[in-house]
């Protein structure tokens, strides 16, 4: 006897846009000398997603809107962590699917600049299997 409530699982597994939503946001960071990778998965609630501290000055955030959402997209931001609060010094919005654009991915290379301490963070990012 077939069920086809027993078969929906299976379309679903199977249907194309299953495969967009397995990637992930990779930032390669570089601060001060100290290099690292920064991964966002897609989430459904922005407010959930916290930013990193880099080095003793910068928090980084990553937002990876949900594909099956509205408008989904990747929202970058560089905060400066100060004492009274973190303030933003760089956004950057891109739509998804993010376009990769060669070496340095779908971002390009960004370059954010401390106002006080006159340090560089570069970054760059891409999308990346999860």
């Amino acid at each position: 006897m077939f069920r086809p409530y027993l078969a929906l699982p299976l379309v679903l597994l199977a249907a194309p846009w299953h495969v967009a939503y397995a990637n992930d946001v990779v930032c390669h960071v570089d601060y001060g000398g100290e290099q690292r990778v920064i991964r966002a998965a897609p989430t459904y609630d922005p407010y959930v997603v916290t930013p990193v501290a880099v080095g003793s000055y910068f928090l980084f955030r990553v937002l990876f809107e949900h594909p099956a959402r509205a408008l989904p997209g990747i929202k970058i931001t560089t905060f400066a962590d100060r004492e009274d609060g973190p303030v933003p010094l760089h956004v950057a919005h891109f739509p998804y699917p993010a376009a990769e654009g060669g070496h340095f991915g779908f971002t390009g290379e960004q370059f954010v600049y401390e106002p006080v301490r006159d340090g560089e963070l570069r970054y760059w990012c891409t999308l990346e299997q999860s």
